[in-house]
């Protein structure tokens, strides 16, 4: 009877732990490229994130020089270096 009861929780924690490497694995990615502005430790980077293929307008903000203006497509745009690059932001314009 004992082992009937146990068998399921032993089971259950097998599943766990072989699951467990899959969903960690999807996680990374998702942290390291977000929607929208983001850096890195020596980079900018601008994710468009989009499922119909979209190119939009960003604003994209510099230390010491004017900003400026950029169409971007589906993805990652890199912007330059991390400590250049201020923010940037969609303009709510498609070019």
């Amino acid at each position: 009877m004992a082992f009937r009861r146990f068998l399921p929780a032993l089971l259950g924690a097998a599943a766990l732990t072989l699951a467990s490497p899959v969903a960690a694995s999807a996680v990374p990615t998702a942290v390291m490229n977000p929607c929208g502005f983001y850096k890195t430790g020596s980079d900018a980077f601008y994710n468009h994130c989009t499922g119909d293929g979209s190119h939009v307008v960003i604003k994209v903000e510099v230390a010491r020089e004017r900003d400026y203006e950029w169409c971007v497509g589906p993805g990652r745009s890199w912007l330059g270096a991390a400590k250049k690059i201020q923010g940037a932001h969609y303009t709510g314009r498609t070019c």
